[in-house]
This record gives C-alpha cells, structure tokens and sequence, in this order.
C-alpha cells in the first residue's frame, strides 16, 4: 500500500511514542488524529498500543467516517465520532489528542474541575478547565457531551474517562494534553499542602490580556472562570 502524507504520519507515531512514555495512555488507550490539507484525515487505529503505533497503520478516513484506507485487520478508533464533532465545531482544530492522563482522569472522575489560578503558565495556555459529563464510549453521547464546550476551550475533562485536548497543530494539540496533566498534579501538590488562593483577578486579566495580545496564542481560552465543586468541597 502506497502511503500518503509520510510527515503527519510520523509526526502521529512520535506522539503517540510520547503520550506512551510520558504514561498518559496505557496498553490500547487513547487515540490521535490528524485533518489533512485536503479534508481527509489520518487516526490511530483500535487495539494498538501508543507504543506500538507505526505509519504504515494509521487509517485514512473521509468526515463522514468512510475509510479511503487501511492496512489489513486495522480499523479506526471507536472514538473517531468524538474527534469528528471537534473538527465540526471549530475550524481551527487540526489536530485532537484524546489520553487518560492519571491525575487529570482522577479529577475528572472525582467531578473536579481543574479552574484553580494559582500558576501563570496554566492560566496561560488553558485556564480552566471542564468536565463533559458521563457519556457511552464509542457512542453519540461522547459527542454530544464536549460540544458545549468546544466554543470556550481547548482542554476538557471527561468524567470517569479521561481528557481531550485540540489544536491548530498536533504538536500544540499534544502539548496541551501534557500540561493539562501538569495542572492536575500541581493542583494536587497545592491541595495536599493546604490549599492557595487564586492569584489577584487584576494579575489574572494581566495574564489573559499577554495571551492575547502579547503571545498571541492561538485556540480559545474561557477567561477567570470557576465551574461548581462537588458538595462540601472549599
């Protein structure tokens, strides 16, 4: 089989490799995928390993789901439905990385956004951070619950599931997944250490205002927001 797009298909397995090593997904967890120039897109397939992820099997797909191709006994992630509404929604998004990093994943199972403002990098390049409520995998719930989400973010939680994070490049896509689970563990440090406040709203819009206007980083960025804790949470 003669493959197209050599560059974005490595450029998928050396993330995939990463998210392995990094010990954001786990033997078949997770899944990749990239929107071509032409509209097309590439996937990780169902049922191999991050670390096993080579060009040769990434699948090439149309928006509407149809496989142009693929190796022998290899199909598309199951959960292609979810990376096809993020492309939908925004047509920014080039990229979307879906991992179960181990400490975002437990917020998320625990009901607790990640919307501290204790660090500047964090209310940066994320700001808050939902969660998309319980959804079916591989079924139209999955969709339908980050969608209202996806105007305001490029990182949401999954709850009792994992994370999804977006970009206008599989390397910005990835490396938001990376920090969002470094904002979880710092959440995590700052929590077992008693607590912190968040930092003065005026540093909070000062912050805001360089990612606008001085990093000028691409995506969309909620602003100082706080989503509701679970009962009996300070």
């Amino acid at each position: 089989m003669e493959l197209n797009a050599i560059k974005e298909r490595e450029e998928i397995c050396d993330v995939c490799h990463k998210m392995w090593q990094r010990g954001i997904v786990a033997a078949n967890d997770g899944n990749v995928s990239v929107k071509l120039e032409d509209g097309t897109f590439l996937c990780t397939p169902s049922g191999v390993s991050k670390a096993a992820m080579t060009p040769e099997i990434l699948v090439h797909m149309k928006e509407d789901g149809t496989v142009i191709s693929a190796a022998e006994g290899y199909k598309p992630s199951s959960e292609m439905k979810m990376h096809f509404r993020c492309y939908k929604e925004r047509g920014d998004v080039k990229a979307v990385v879906h991992a179960h990093p181990p400490i975002a994943t437990t917020f998320a199972s625990m009901g607790r956004p990640l919307d501290g403002y204790q660090v500047m990098e964090f209310i940066v390049n994320l700001g808050a951070v939902p969660i998309a409520p319980y959804a079916e995998p591989s079924t139209e719930e999955v969709p339908d619950s980050i969608a209202p989400f996806l105007q305001e973010h490029d990182a949401v939680l999954l709850a009792n599931h994992g994370a999804l994070t977006v970009g206008d490049s599989l390397t910005r896509a990835y490396f938001r997944m990376e920090s969002l689970e470094m904002y979880a563990k710092t959440s995590l440090y700052i929590h077992l250490l008693g607590g912190a406040p968040d930092m003065p709203k005026d540093k909070i819009e000062g912050l805001l205002d360089l990612r606008e206007n001085g990093y000028k980083i691409p995506g969309r960025h909620p602003g100082y927001v706080k989503y509701n804790k679970p009962e009996g949470d300070k």
